[in-house]
């Protein structure tokens, strides 16, 4: 089957989830995966409820969730400044696949009016396939949909690291499958972070990353800024919200 048969395929198969009624208050049920997860980050889901214990966040801001490169952001509310409320709910080594069961604790709670995740690299890195880590996002996404139905919905796809440029092919894919989801999904968008990171050449551009050659330095967060400063004007309401657009 030819890929871009089987990326239509794909989106179109995801779709119907999305379609689904939650209460609005309703709160996922503690699935096995969901436990292990907890157990795992319960460090970090502590840290964050110490933090919303000092002081919650207003609602209607714009929320970060992901994997490491959104928890080592240094300068995250300062390089979007213009937003009311910004809120860092990152956390390190978490996948598309924690970030899917994670979605009510880390977003639905804050009621956002857009939320951005950045995670799929390391579900790649632990073996999971492209379209794995779609099905994640689609619980995600579903999730905060079901809940949130105003909520704007944008991911940022899966950056070219030179360390795990081995991975670049499974990241092609996933960030295709995902991106071309997202042209079936009203008020949501993808933001191609994978385009501008690659050289003339073809390959990661480590100028852009740490000595590890895998987490961003400041050139690298100040590229990620211009690229996802657009996105974050103000929005339609989501009925007139356009389709959003993918890779080609």
């Amino acid at each position: 089957m030819k890929a871009a048969v089987r990326v239509a395929l794909v989106s179109l198969a995801f779709l119907s989830p999305l379609v689904s009624q939650a209460e609005p208050d309703s709160k996922p049920a503690e699935s096995a995966a969901y436990v292990a997860a907890h157990a795992r980050w319960q460090r970090e889901l502590n840290a964050f409820d110490a933090a919303d214990a000092q002081r919650m966040p207003d609602p209607g801001g714009v929320l970060f969730v992901g994997s490491s490169t959104i928890r080592m952001w240094p300068r995250l509310a300062q390089d979007f400044r213009q937003q009311p409320v910004v809120i860092n709910r990152g956390f390190g080594g978490s996948t598309m696949a924690d970030c899917g069961l994670f979605a009510h604790d880390l977003v639905v709670r804050y009621k956002p009016r857009m939320v951005l995740v950045y995670a799929g690299d390391n579900d790649l890195a632990e073996g999971r396939t492209p379209l794995q880590v779609l099905e994640s996002f689609a619980q995600f996404a579903n999730t905060v949909r079901a809940q949130l139905p105003g909520t704007r919905i944008a991911y940022i796809s899966i950056k070219p690291s030179p360390s795990r440029e081995k991975l670049l092919p499974g990241i092609r894919e996933t960030n295709n499958v995902i991106g071309a989801y997202l042209q079936r999904l009203p008020n949501s968008a993808y933001i191609d972070i994978f385009t501008p990171m690659l050289g003339a050449d073809g390959r990661p551009r480590p100028e852009l990353f740490r000595g590890d050659q895998l987490h961003l330095n400041d050139e690298g967060y100040r590229l990620w800024q211009s690229a996802i400063a657009p996105h974050l004007q103000d929005q339609p309401a989501p009925a007139e919200a356009s389709v959003a657009q993918g890779t080609r």
